[in-house]
């Protein structure tokens, strides 16, 4: 089985991996000339596989994390441990002392001279001796587990003892575990039959020609012939003819050339940074790994923060190389949309590349989605032109224009067989008399009433002044412009790429033409979320994890696309959305988009008004408020006046008495002043929802740490 049929990527690579008839019957290992070199060694991932991976909360790095209790335990300074240990041992040598010189008297000894005969008494036999030294040991023993446990021996010895000079590293595994339990001997596959293929894995990983995609890839396969997509003999022939190369991607491509960021590919997780050691943050949480998956990206993400405050370079670029992986292995499509020279990821680690504007692009982009359905396609292509003119408030969005351009693709397409290119539609929105005379004339030859209907409807609505056709026809113009000659076809001379690809494990980025083309760029930016939304939630597969990552959000966010978000999640979709600020949302929207993405990320450099929208959508939490009060001793007697005379002068401070008043209060999890002025360069508050509806709060993250 060379891939799934349902997730190659057809018509989106320029070539296409050659597919063998059938996979023949091999050997359980690979043959090897007598003069090839030592294969290499498999340890390093055996290691790597092994590692535990225990589960956490959302957003804990899982590889290798060790659990922390829930709640902080009670810790002491030093100074007073070590004093306190001191007065302890100080006080059972006192004890001893007077006991052992006789001063508290002999009633100690009383239970020692009931227990023994009385021959043994005499002081000069030699029994007598052992049985009382031993005694004495008892005793002192007991001293000192009683002193030991008063002062705390015991967390000195765990904090500045050897315990605490080991490595925190969780230990290797001294020996391999056993195959029922060692994922690197693929179990799975050894309890349903597949024992051959199995053992064809297994000697793929002990010498070293197996990568993390590659056990990816093949579980994903592995989860298809369960789920009944992929049959048995299919899968075991393609393992034993291919070994750690099966089930390949349409591309062909087994890992990304290069890679910036830490990836964990069994848990699907990418660590981003550190969670920081803050009072703030949850005790479980701190000194972890922060990490993304699609369990969380699949309630979408909203990051926020200024030019510089590292959107891009630890967000954005880290998310869009863990999709590429999860599409390598097939289990995600992701399309990436950014400025062209933004440095997001490198091309070679796509399938597609849509440079629009450049005329090196290999690919065009469909304006219309790939649709066939006239209306389709107008309510895509209005949500792009005016979605961000339309009035955020309910009934009144872009539904007369996705009207008229309803009026207009379907008599074009019923007369030509396909959608009007860029110019041809500026032409038909303006109302020049010549292309929709022709129109009408085609309309009328094919016998067309109803679509001359629509037509007549258009023509009629020209003459009012209220008419969305000359705005339509504004935009439009914006991409009818030379840089753009070359694109948007629709006569079948290019190649236009279409996000109905996302059935199919497909990496697609697209570079929009900021310089010099702003408003341009703006456009193609909501009209691939508005085709993304659009296209996610007719998906057939549903099981392929589908993610939209926008590097830059200015002018994207509209009404629709607000409610489009928020209906990613059943499709088992998401979109990642960074903006400069909050400002570039509309604000009767500010809210809405808040509340439809689950992860919400405020990065250093926030504004005190972009602090506040998010303090509000965090909301408050109760928590104990110390208030300590200084109180003036006043003395009554003259022996106590001069001694706090005294004590003044000695101190330079009053005689005063401590209250300390403990009460609950309700306060912000995060004040916007918090956000704006106590946050920390390169760190970014970050608040998680999966799936499944687990929460984290807003947690404290270094985003530059990348400790292992």
């Amino acid at each position: 089985m060379d891939s799934d049929a349902n997730r190659d990527a057809r018509g989106t690579h320029a070539n296409p991996v050659p597919r063998p008839a059938g996979p023949p019957r091999m050997p359980a290992a690979p043959p090897r000339p007598p003069s090839a070199p030592p294969l290499p060694d498999g340890s390093a991932f055996l290691t790597w596989l092994r590692t535990p991976r225990p589960e956490a909360a959302p957003g804990v790095w899982r590889f290798g994390y060790r659990p922390r209790p829930d709640q902080e335990p009670e810790l002491i300074p030093g100074r007073q441990l070590l004093s306190g240990a001191v007065i302890a041992f100080l006080v059972g040598w006192l004890i001893w002392s007077l006991l052992w010189n006789g001063y508290l008297g002999g009633w100690w000894l009383l239970p020692l001279y009931a227990m023994i005969p009385d021959s043994w008494v005499d002081p000069h036999s030699f029994t007598a001796v052992i049985v009382v030294y031993a005694y004495y040991t008892l005793v002192a023993g007991t001293i000192m587990v009683g002193v030991g446990r008063l002062g705390r021996w015991g967390e000195i010895w765990r904090r500045y003892g050897p315990p605490a000079w080991r490595p925190r590293t969780a230990p290797a595994a001294e020996r391999p575990p056993a195959p029922e339990e060692d994922p690197a001997a693929w179990p799975e596959l050894r309890a349903a039959g597949a024992a051959d293929a199995a053992e064809r894995l297994a000697a793929e990983a002990r010498t070293g020609l197996m990568r993390d995609v590659d056990h990816a890839r093949i579980t994903r396969a592995w989860q298809g012939v369960r789920t009944g997509r992929h049959s048995l003999a299919t899968f075991t022939g393609a393992v034993l003819k291919d070994g750690a190369a099966a089930c390949p991607h349409p591309s062909g491509a087994r890992d990304l050339p290069t890679r910036q960021a830490r990836h964990d590919l069994v848990t699907g997780q990418v660590r981003l940074g550190t969670t920081a050691d803050d009072p703030r943050n949850p005790y479980a949480y701190r000194g972890t790994g922060l990490a993304l998956g699609p369990e969380l990206l699949g309630t979408s993400l909203l990051a926020v923060g200024p030019a510089g405050s590292g959107k891009t370079g630890t967000l954005v670029r880290p998310l869009a190389e863990s999709l590429c992986l999860h599409a390598l292995a097939g289990r995600a499509a992701v399309v990436v949309v950014g400025a062209a020279g933004a440095g997001i990821s490198p091309a070679d680690a796509y399938d597609v590349v849509v440079r629009i504007g450049n005329p090196d692009s290999v690919y065009d982009l469909d304006l219309y989605g790939g649709t066939g359905d006239p209306d389709e396609a107008a309510a895509v292509l209005a949500e792009a032109l005016v979605g961000d003119l339309a009035d955020p408030h309910p009934g009144n969005d872009s539904r007369r224009s996705t009207t008229v351009l309803a009026q207009l693709l379907g008599p074009f397409r019923a007369v030509h067989g396909r959608f009007p290119s860029v110019p041809e539609l500026r032409q038909l929105l303006d109302g020049a008399p010549g292309p929709l005379a022709e129109l009408r004339k085609a309309l009328q030859q094919a016998g067309q009433d109803s679509l001359l209907r629509e037509l007549d409807a258009r023509e009629r609505q020209l003459a009012h002044p209220g008419d969305v056709a000359g705005v339509l026809a504004d935009r439009v113009a914006l991409l009818d412009r030379p840089a753009f000659a070359g694109f948007f076809d629709t006569s079948g001379q290019s190649r236009p790429f279409s996000l109905k690809a996302l059935d199919h494990p497909v990496r697609v980025r697209v570079d929009l033409p900021e310089r010099g083309h702003a408003d341009a760029s703006r456009i193609l930016a909501r009209l691939v979320l508005a085709q993304f939304t659009a296209s996610v939630a007719v998906r057939e597969d549903r099981s392929l994890f589908a993610c939209l990552v926008l590097d830059d959000a200015t002018g994207v966010v509209t009404p629709e696309a607000v409610r489009g978000i928020q209906r990613l999640r059943s499709g088992n979709a998401g979109a990642v959305l960074t903006l400069r600020t909050l400002d570039d949302v509309p604000r009767p929207l500010r809210g809405p988009l808040l509340g439809a993405t689950g992860c919400r990320m405020a990065l250093a450099g926030l504004t005190p008004w972009d602090g506040q929208d998010f303090a509000e959508v965090w909301g408050k939490e109760w928590t104990e408020a110390r208030d300590v009060t200084d109180r003036q001793i006043i003395a009554d007697s003259p022996a106590g006046k001069a001694w706090h005379a005294v004590r003044r002068v000695i101190t330079g401070k009053a005689a005063t008495a401590r209250a300390v008043t403990v009460r609950q209060v309700e306060r912000e999890r995060w004040s916007a002043s918090d956000l704006a002025h106590a946050m920390p360069p390169g760190h970014a508050v970050l608040s998680l929802t999966s799936v499944r509806g687990e929460h984290a709060p807003p947690l404290l993250v270094d985003l530059r740490d990348e400790r292992v």
